[in-house]
């Protein structure tokens, strides 16, 4: 083999191993910031893992919101109609934010309570994010096949 072969052989395998190196640290990137949607109930059941980071969906739960007294923090629960889990966000929270509205908050569990780094509330009356919809309802048919017809009589 030539000398020019061999140093053009050289410079096509650097730049293959240059590309799968940079395409590796990509992916790795990237999965490192995925955060998957939960509903409470999913939380509670153990679905999200104890430790990751996540999106938590639901409704804010109407009489739970609390704020410290001087400081951001702001307390509150998400339900999803089956369940819910309190919340801690130390951040301004957004304008649209209110009890009984669609909110999808990203964070991670701590001490039973989620932790929130992130939260988004709905734009208007009307929508709910699909994600969180869809979760819900699937939460709702779930727990209606889960719990038996109440029967007995009425004395």
């Amino acid at each position: 083999m030539n000398p020019t072969r061999k140093r053009r052989l050289w410079l096509v395998l650097a730049v293959v191993a240059a590309a799968a190196i940079a395409t590796t640290l990509i992916a790795m990137a990237l999965q490192r910031n995925v955060a998957y949607l939960y509903t409470p109930s999913e939380v509670l059941r153990g679905e999200a893992g104890q430790h990751a980071r996540f999106r938590l969906g639901g409704m804010v739960e109407k009489g739970s919101f609390r704020r410290a007294p001087g400081s951001l923090e702001a307390h509150f629960r998400v339900t999803d109609g089956d369940a819910q889990l309190p919340v801690v966000y130390n951040k301004i929270l957004p304008d649209l934010f209110r009890e009984d509205q669609a909110v999808v908050a990203t964070g991670t569990m701590r001490d039973g309570v989620f932790v929130a780094e992130d939260v988004l509330a709905k734009h208007d009356e009307t929508y709910m994010p699909k994600e969180v919809a869809d979760k819900m309802g699937m939460a709702h048919k779930k727990h209606d096949v889960q719990t038996p017809p109440a029967t007995g009589a009425t004395n």
